[in-house]
C-alpha cells in the first residue's frame, strides 16, 4: 500500500516585474511555416506561448484571417474562444479560394489575467483545389521511351508589367528539375517524391517572382525516370507506373495592377536532350558535359531545332498538394583521406555512412571520364566492397567538356542517390586531390526536434547512428535501406521505428503523407502489402501490416493529431477485420508471416541456441495489439459502438492466445525473449501469470549472458518490458552490452549508422550474407525510444497527447553519471537532464508554456529534495506522493526547474 507524505521542496520563484510580456512565436499552418501550397479546406493553426513566468497557461485565443498582409479585407475571425488549444486549431471560416494567399494573426489570454499582443502575421497559400483549376496539359517529349537520355522541355513567355507575385506549380511522371531564366527553381530534390502514383500524385509550388525579368523569359524542366518508370525493386521491375516521362507545369503571375497571366505546359513547348545521358536510382547517373546545351533555359536560346512535344490527356483528379517536407541538401562532408587499397584502387573515405551524392570539381581535364563507385564498407583486407549492393551499380560517370576548356567544371547528379561512406575513383590521370570531392547528404527536410546525450561515448555514438539511420532512410518514404537494389517502404521497419523517429525529427507530416499511401494501396480485403508504395505484390504479414494501426496511434501520441486518426480509421478498421477474417475461433494461425525477422541465429546451433519464436504466436499478439489500438482510436473519435464491439473481440483474441500458446503454469510454447516480451507488452497474460513470465524472460537473458536475441519485432519492446516490471538494471545491462549480439557491438566495430543485422560485420571482420546485409537499416535503432522515454524520462499521455501534459520520469543507472534529452514539442522545448556527483543527484527540467508535467524524482525515502535557481526565493510546500519505488511525484506547470536530491 502506498504511503502519502509531504516533503519540503524549496522552490525558487523569480521576482519578476508585473509587466512581464506574454508573446507568441512559431506560428505554423499545417505544421509548416508560411506554406505555399495547402489543399486542406480547413487548415490548422499552431502557435507557441513565450513567457518568463512559471505556470503559464493559455485560457483563450482569438484568430483573425485576412487576404492582405496589412490585416485588411478580413476573411474570418474566430472571436474569443475559451480554450487552451494552441496546436492544430482548425480554420472554420468561409470557403477558401484556389491559389489565394491568406494572412493570419493570433492573440491569447492567460491564467494570470493578461492578454498578449497580436502576433506578427503568418501566411499560407492555397493550392489548386479542383481539376479545372489546372490550365496546364500533360506534355512529353516526342520519344521518351526510345531515347535513354534525360529530356529537356522549355517554352518562352513575356512579362510586361510590375509583378506582385508569381507561383509555379509542377509535377511529373518521373522526376523533374525545373529551371527559370537559367536559375534552378527551388532547393528541393527527387520531386515530386514517391507516392502510389496512379492514385495519389503530389505537386509542388514555388514562389519565383525574384527569378522573373521584365521582358522575355524562359522556363523549362529536365525529367528523370525515378520511381515512375525506372528500375525499382529487387526483382528488377521497370515501368511500374508507366512507360513515358511527362511534365505538368503551371505558372501563375499576378501583377500589381490586379491582372494575371498563366503560362502552362501545352503544345507550344519544345523538347530535346542534354548532358544527362542516363539516370537511375539504383544504378547512378552519367553526365557528359560535351553534350551540354549551354543556356538552354535562357530566353535568348534558339530552340527552333528542338522537337515539338506531345500532349497527353491524363486525369488530374489524383493530384494533391505536397504538405510533407521535401527532400533537400543538408550536411556536407569533406573527404577525410585517400586510401590505396591492397588491389591498388584509389578510394576516398568521407568518415560517415550517409545518403546523397558526391560533388566533384574538375580543372584541367584530369581524366577523359571519371567513374565514381559507392560503397558502405571496406572488406577485411581493406578493399572496396560492393557485394551487398546486389544488382545496384551505384555508379556516377562524369565526362568533362571539350578540350581546351580550362574552367573548373562541377559535376553532381540530379535523379539518383547513393548510400555510402567510401567512393572509388577510376579514370583519374595523376594523383587524386581529395579537396576536389565533397559528399552531400540528402533527406526529407523534417525539423530536428530531439537530442539525447549521456556520459558514455558509446551510447552517444549509438544515438548518432540512430539519427543517421533515420535521415538516410527518410527520403519521402521510410525506406528499409538506401544502397542496394531495394530502397522500399517496408512497413515492418517503419512501424517498429516510428516512435523513435518522432523523437529525433518532426515526422508528423512525413508519416501523414505516407499513411495515405498505406490506405491507398491497402487491398480490398483489408490486407496491407509488404511495402508502400506497393511495387512487389500483394503479400501481407503480421507485424508488417500492423503499420496501419501502430503508426497512426504513435503519431497521435507524439503530436496530439486527431486528424490522422480520423483519416486512417477506415484503414485501421479494415486491417483488423482482415485478421478477423483469417482467424478461426479467434485464433490467427494461417498464412505467411516474416516472424521475428533477423533474430539471433548462431552458426553452430547444436544445443538449440537459435531464438526461434512461433510465427503464429507473434501473429496472435499483433492481432490483439492492433485491435487494442483500434479501440483506442475509436475512444478518441467517440465511436462508442466500435469500442464495445472490438473490446469484446479483444477478449476472445486473448482467450484464444492462452488456450493455444500458454501452459497452465504460464510457460509459453516458444520460450524466447521475443515471445515473452510481446506477451507482456501487449497484455496477453492475466495478472496472475505476469510476474512468472517476466522471471522467465530475465532468466533467458541471463542464460545468454545478458545478450539480446530478439529480431525486428521483439527488439523495440524488450527494454520497456524489463523496466516496466522493475528490471531496469537488466535493461541497462542489455543496452551497455558491447559484444555480439548487442546494440553497442556495431558501434565498437566502427559503425556510423544502424546495421540491418546484429553481426553485419563478424568479430573476425568478415561479412554476413552479402545478399542481405545493409549497413544503414534503422529498425534496430528503435532502442532510441527507450533512451528518450526511460533513461531521460520524457514521455506523453494518451489522455492528453502531444506533450500537452507530459511525464518526466528519468531512470538513472547503467553506470551513467549523466544523461538527458531535449525535445521540441508543439508547445516548445521540453527537457530533462540528470547528473550524479558524489551523493547528489541533480535534475534540470524545462517545461514549455501552456503545458504541465507529472515529474517523478528518483529520491530514496527520506532524501532531501531542494529546488533552487535564483537568489530571491520563497519556500513553498508541494504535496508529493511516494509511489512505491522510493520516488516522489509533483505536478508542475511550465518553467525551468533545478532539483538537488541528497542521498
Amino acid at each position: 500500500m502506498q504511503r502519502h507524505t509531504c516533503l519540503a521542496i524549496a522552490l525558487l520563484v523569480c521576482s519578476l516585474p508585473s509587466f512581464c510580456q506574454l508573446t507568441l512565436r512559431h506560428l505554423q499552418t499545417e505544421n509548416l511555416a508560411n506554406p505555399l501550397c495547402i489543399d486542406s479546406k480547413s487548415p490548422r493553426f499552431s502557435w507557441q506561448l513565450q513567457s518568463p513566468d512559471r505556470n503559464e497557461m493559455q485560457t483563450a485565443y482569438e484568430i483573425r484571417v485576412s487576404s492582405r498582409p496589412d490585416g485588411k479585407d478580413r476573411v474570418w475571425t474566430s472571436g474569443k474562444v475559451d480554450s487552451a488549444a494552441s496546436v492544430h486549431v482548425e480554420y472554420s471560416g468561409p470557403e477558401l479560394q484556389s491559389g489565394k494567399r491568406y494572412f493570419w494573426q493570433v492573440r491569447v489570454w492567460d491564467n494570470k489575467g493578461r492578454v498578449s499582443p497580436w502576433s506578427e502575421h503568418a501566411w499560407w497559400q492555397m493550392g489548386l483545389l479542383r481539376p479545372q483549376d489546372w490550365k496546364a496539359r500533360w506534355i512529353r517529349p516526342a520519344d521518351t521511351a526510345g531515347d535513354a537520355a534525360n529530356p529537356l522541355l522549355r517554352t518562352r513567355f513575356t512579362v510586361s508589367r510590375p509583378i506582385a507575385s508569381a507561383t509555379v506549380y509542377i509535377t511529373a511522371h518521373g522526376l523533374y528539375e525545373a529551371t527559370l531564366n537559367g536559375q534552378r527553381v527551388g532547393d528541393t530534390y527527387l520531386t515530386p517524391g514517391w507516392t502510389s502514383y496512379n492514385k495519389r500524385l503530389q505537386y509542388q509550388a514555388y514562389e519565383i517572382s525574384g527569378l522573373l525579368h521584365n521582358g522575355p523569359n524562359a522556363i523549362g524542366a529536365m525529367l528523370g525516370n525515378g520511381w515512375y518508370r525506372g528500375v525499382i525493386g529487387f526483382t528488377n521491375n521497370r515501368n511500374v507506373y508507366g512507360h513515358d516521362v511527362s511534365l505538368l507545369l503551371q505558372l501563375v503571375i499576378r501583377y500589381k495592377d490586379g491582372r494575371s497571366d498563366t503560362i502552362a505546359t501545352g503544345p507550344d513547348w519544345r523538347s530535346s536532350t542534354g548532358e544527362v545521358r542516363t539516370a537511375e536510382i539504383y544504378n547512378g547517373e552519367r553526365i557528359d558535359h560535351r553534350l551540354a546545351k549551354s543556356g538552354w533555359s535562357l530566353p535568348e536560346y534558339d530552340d527552333s531545332h528542338w522537337a515539338i512535344v506531345q500532349t497527353e490527356d491524363f486525369p488530374l483528379n489524383n493530384l494533391l498538394a505536397t504538405i510533407n517536407e521535401p527532400i533537400r541538401k543538408h550536411e556536407t562532408f569533406p573527404a577525410l583521406r585517400l586510401i590505396t587499397t591492397p588491389k591498388g584502387e584509389q578510394v576516398i573515405d568521407f568518415g560517415q555512412n550517409l545518403v546523397g551524392w558526391v560533388v566533384v570539381r574538375l580543372k584541367g581535364h584530369p581524366a577523359d571520364s571519371i567513374l565514381l563507385s559507392h560503397a558502405e564498407v571496406l572488406d577485411k583486407a581493406g578493399n572496396f566492397y560492393t557485394d551487398n549492393l546486389r544488382a545496384a551499380k551505384a555508379e556516377d560517370t562524369y565526362i568533362p567538356g571539350g578540350q581546351g576548356n580550362s574552367d573548373t567544371e562541377v559535376f553532381e547528379p540530379h535523379f539518383t542517390f547513393h548510400g555510402f561512406r567510401y567512393v572509388r575513383v577510376e579514370g583519374w590521370k595523376g594523383p587524386v586531390d581529395i579537396s576536389d570531392f565533397t559528399a552531400v547528404a540528402l533527406y526529407s527536410d523534417m525539423p530536428k526536434t530531439g537530442s539525447f546525450t549521456s556520459s558514455d561515448p558509446l551510447i552517444n555514438q549509438l544515438q548518432h547512428n540512430i539519427q543517421w539511420g533515420q535521415q538516410g532512410n527518410f527520403l519521402d518514404v521510410p525506406t528499409d535501406c538506401p544502397q542496394r537494389d531495394e530502397r522500399l517502404g517496408w512497413t515492418g521497419d517503419a512501424q517498429v521505428f516510428s516512435r523513435t523517429a518522432a523523437f529525433n525529427r518532426g515526422v508528423e507530416n512525413f508519416f501523414a503523407k505516407w499513411l495515405k499511401d498505406v490506405a491507398a494501396d491497402q487491398l480490398p480485403s483489408g490486407a496491407v502489402p509488404f511495402v508502400i508504395p506497393n511495387i512487389i505484390g500483394n503479400g501481407t504479414s503480421a507485424g508488417w501490416a500492423d503499420v496501419a494501426t501502430i503508426i497512426p496511434w504513435n503519431v497521435y501520441l507524439a503530436y496530439g493529431d486527431e486528424r490522422v486518426l480520423r483519416d486512417q480509421y477506415p484503414s485501421m478498421k479494415a486491417w483488423v477485420e482482415y485478421m478477423r477474417g483469417q482467424a478461426k475461433d479467434d485464433l490467427w494461425n494461417t498464412g505467411f508471416h516474416f516472424g521475428d525477422w533477423l533474430f539471433y541465429r548462431p552458426f553452430d546451433d547444436n544445443d538449440g541456441r537459435s531464438a526461434v519464436t512461433d510465427k503464429y504466436l507473434i501473429a496472435q499478439c499483433f492481432y490483439a495489439h492492433s485491435t487494442q489500438l483500434l479501440i483506442n482510436a475509436a475512444d478518441v473519435l467517440g465511436k462508442k459502438d466500435d469500442i464495445a464491439a472490438y473490446s469484446a473481440l479483444l477478449g476472445k483474441i486473448k482467450t484464444a492466445f492462452l488456450r493455444e500458446y500458454v501452459t497452465p503454469s504460464g510457460r509459453l510454447v516458444s520460450g524466447t525473449q521475443t515471445a515473452y516480451t510481446l506477451a507482456l507488452e501487449f497484455d496477453m497474460l492475466p495478472e496472475t501469470l505476469r510476474n512468472q513470465a517476466v522471471d522467465r524472460l530475465v532468466k533467458n537473458i541471463q542464460d545468454y549472458n545478458y545478450h539480446l536475441t530478439t529480431g525486428f519485432l521483439g527488439t523495440p519492446y524488450l527494454c520497456h518490458v524489463l523496466s516496466d516490471f522493475g528490471y531496469i538494471s537488466v535493461a541497462y545491462r542489455l543496452l551497455m552490452q558491447d559484444t555480439y549480439p548487442s546494440w553497442l557491438y556495431p558501434v565498437k566495430m566502427g559503425a556510423t549508422t544502424i546495421w540491418e543485422r546484429w553481426d553485419g560485420v563478424k568479430p573476425d571482420s568478415t561479412f554476413q550474407t552479402p545478399g542481405m546485409n545493409s549497413f544503414n537499416h534503422y529498425a534496430y535503432g528503435a532502442i532510441g525510444d527507450w533512451m528518450y522515454r526511460v533513461i531521460a524520462g520524457l514521455d506523453t499521455y494518451a489522455a492528453d497527447p502531444g506533450y500537452h501534459h507530459s511525464r518526466i520520469d528519468p531512470h538513472p543507472g547503467g553506470g551513467l553519471t549523466e544523461a538527458g534529452a531535449d525535445l521540441q514539442t508543439g508547445y516548445g522545448l521540453l527537457s530533462s537532464h540528470w547528473r550524479i556527483a558524489a551523493d547528489t543527484l541533480c535534475m534540470d527540467l524545462v517545461i514549455p508554456a501552456n503545458t504541465s508535467s507529472s515529474v517523478y524524482i528518483p529520491a530514496p525515502d527520506g532524501g532531501l529534495i531542494t529546488e533552487s535557481n535564483h537568489p530571491l526565493a520563497t519556500v513553498h510546500e508541494i504535496t508529493v506522493e511516494n509511489v512505491g519505488r522510493g520516488f516522489v511525484v509533483a505536478r508542475l506547470g511550465s518553467g525551468e526547474y533545478h532539483f538537488r536530491i541528497s542521498r
